[in-house]
């Protein structure tokens, strides 16, 4: 029987080639994003719906989620839609912060509650949330960002307590840099003339970062793997560069890693 995955921000990036990856999978595919109009390869894809969807608009995702149901059984929620916010906190405004929470945690949230009856229904489904190894430890200037990905990685493990009484699971993907547009795109970030020297220094590092990226197409390929191996497991930290540096934090512990990354970024 063919199966339903429903990915929100799916116009670029990893939301897109894993849109393409389980369409050629044979997949149904429901491919969300803000203008879908404007999108010019998924919409000449065979099983490829696109649907226009706001995370940050409470009523749109009701409507859209109860919409996608109508059109086929969803099997797969893949919570993709996200961006990157830099800047000390004191450079930030109170609309940068209440946007960055909407979209990447909120929005998680509310695509994922909208849905939950709909699985409880028939007993089966999963949901699949972009994190980051910023969901697991911090980075100088994006303290915000991080406690968004924090957050989605400590519900999804409480969320699954509740879900499993009826049989629906849920994951997390947690990759390090990925080779897409996502700095010019998908990064708003704000500047303090206090803070200049460390901004400067950790842009410098993350371009050495990025030169170490994985695909898109490889974390798309983590994504099919968590969508279809059965597997009990919550977190799946994909990309080299994650998996080093978590195995890195494992080794040597919460506190002298992150010394180490003060010392690395900030010398």
């Amino acid at each position: 029987m063919q199966k339903t995955i429903f990915i929100t921000g799916a116009s670029a990036g990893l939301g897109k080639a894993t849109a393409r990856l389980f369409q050629s999978k044979g997949w149904n595919v429901i491919a969300t994003m803000r203008n879908p109009e404007k999108e010019t390869a998924l919409n000449l894809l065979e099983n490829v719906t696109l649907l226009p969807l706001d995370v940050t608009d409470s009523e749109q995702i009701k409507s859209i989620v109860a919409k996608a149901s109508d059109l086929q059984s969803v099997d797969v929620v893949f919570n993709n839609a996200g961006y990157g916010l830099m800047g000390a906190l004191e450079a930030l405004s109170d609309e940068q912060i209440s946007k960055q929470i909407n979209t990447n945690l909120l929005g998680v949230i509310r695509v994922t509650q909208a849905f939950i009856p709909h699985f409880r229904a028939k007993k089966n489904g999963l949901f699949i949330s972009t994190t980051s190894i910023g969901g697991l430890f911090g980075f100088p200037l994006h303290s915000i960002y991080h406690a968004t990905k924090f957050a989605i990685e400590g519900w999804s493990e409480g969320m699954s307590f509740e879900l499993g009484l009826h049989d629906i699971g849920i994951k997390t993907i947690a990759p390090g840099g990925i080779a897409t547009d996502f700095i010019g795109r998908s990064l708003d970030r704000s500047s303090h003339s206090d803070y200049l020297d460390i901004e400067t220094r950790l842009f410098s590092a993350i371009d050495g970062m990025m030169a170490a990226a994985a695909s898109a197409e490889q974390i798309a390929e983590i994504v099919y793997e968590a969508a279809t191996d059965g597997k009990d497991q919550i977190r799946y930290v994909a990309g080299a560069d994650a998996n080093a540096m978590y195995a890195r934090r494992l080794e040597i512990g919460n506190e002298d890693f992150r010394k180490e990354i003060r010392t690395q970024i900030l010398g």
